[in-house]
């Protein structure tokens, strides 16, 4: 449990106006000079109505943060559970800009601000002023929207730390969004991100790499990203991630007869048509990693379960599901410290009998 520090700048401030917060564990013995940043997920808003809704949550104002939280799967204290990590610095920075932490504009018609970037930059400099900047190991991560944030942000993460002997790394859990066709033949998600990107101001703080030869909505999405990070990365992701299935690929403007509903949320309801969908889909998730698994720098996981989200739950950090007998927590490991290249791409569906399925 950790209280949230509030971040007092002016400008990195949540939806509503109130500061922008943090929840801190610190370090000890061994693991005093290492840090594990957490970038907190949790959606997104695309529109003035439910941005405003999000204002009257924990995603839009700190008013409606926790006092406390409690820390746990990567983030753990125990050494039981989290062997590698449970003695760092763990710090969890809230999502309350909903756009991953990369907008920086104000709509003065609502009030609101998008302050992401801002508060992505301003928290990581007050880290690194009260002990972070002495690192000998950082690695940032995230899950969902605080996934691609990580993505988004890896590279200025390791920036940060220019000059210094300090080992940075990254860890994308369940934000590897795709830009995938939908049942109706249209994008829905590629509509919903631009959206997001035009009313949040988010061009600028993309990848330069990306952005100098295609759209910002195309930059927006890990595929476009991933092969030009420089800082090494690892991508924690279920090849049927469900949160995709849901709302990418049979959101319901895109299924009018209803016909995905059952499979969406059942997968033991889907008809051999749909299976077949999915199994194109995770097709596609294996296809988009292909020129990223060629750097040796890079870890990989992709899991043939229906999940989303796996390095902070208990259950699935340092339980099940494995791939080749390896579980979560000791292949983010492996691949953090150096043991071993972590490279583990799961067969189809439904060949895992570990996973823990959440549909």
């Amino acid at each position: 449990f950790r209280f949230p520090f509030s971040l007092e700048m002016e400008s990195s401030v949540c939806m509503d106006g109130t500061p922008a917060a943090y929840h801190l564990d610190r370090g000890s013995g061994a693991g005093n000079k290492s840090w594990i940043v957490n970038l907190e997920g949790g959606g997104w808003c695309n529109n003035a109505r439910t941005c405003r809704f999000r204002t009257r949550t924990h995603h839009g104002s700190s008013n409606f943060m926790e006092r406390q939280i409690i820390f746990t799967g990567i983030m753990s204290a125990s050494s039981a559970e989290n062997p590698d990590f449970y003695n760092w610095n763990r710090v969890k920075i809230r999502y309350c800009d909903s756009a991953s932490f990369a907008g920086d504009a104000f709509d003065k018609g609502t009030g609101l601000y998008f302050r992401g970037q801002r508060i992505w930059e301003e928290a990581i400099r007050h880290l690194l002023s009260i002990g972070m900047a002495s690192a000998d190991r950082a690695l940032l991560t995230g899950c969902s929207a605080g996934g691609l944030a990580a993505i988004l942000h890896c590279d200025q993460f390791g920036a940060f730390f220019a000059g210094r002997s300090t080992t940075v790394k990254c860890l994308a859990d369940a934000g590897l969004f795709l830009d995938a066709v939908d049942v109706s033949g249209g994008r829905s998600l590629r509509s919903y991100y631009g959206d997001i990107v035009a009313m949040q101001g988010v061009a600028p703080h993309l990848p330069p790499t990306c952005t100098d030869h295609l759209d910002a909505t195309s930059c927006f999405f890990p595929q476009n990203i991933i092969d030009n990070i420089k800082t090494p990365i690892f991508l924690l992701n279920a090849a049927y991630d469900v949160w995709q299935i849901e709302e990418s690929l049979a959101p319901s403007k895109a299924d009018p007869s209803r016909a995905w509903r059952a499979c969406k949320f059942n997968r033991s309801a889907c008809n051999a048509s749909q299976i077949n969908f999915l199994q194109d889909f995770r097709e596609q998730m294996v296809a988009s990693v292909r020129g990223f698994s060629g750097s040796k720098s890079n870890g990989l996981f992709i899991n043939s379960c229906f999940a989303h989200c796996q390095s902070e739950l208990p259950a699935t950090w340092n339980g099940t599901p494995t791939i080749q007998n390896k579980r979560i927590a000791k292949s983010v490991g492996d691949w953090y410290f150096g043991r071993a290249e972590v490279k583990a791409i799961d067969c189809p569906y439904p060949c895992d009998n570990t996973c823990r399925n959440i549909i």
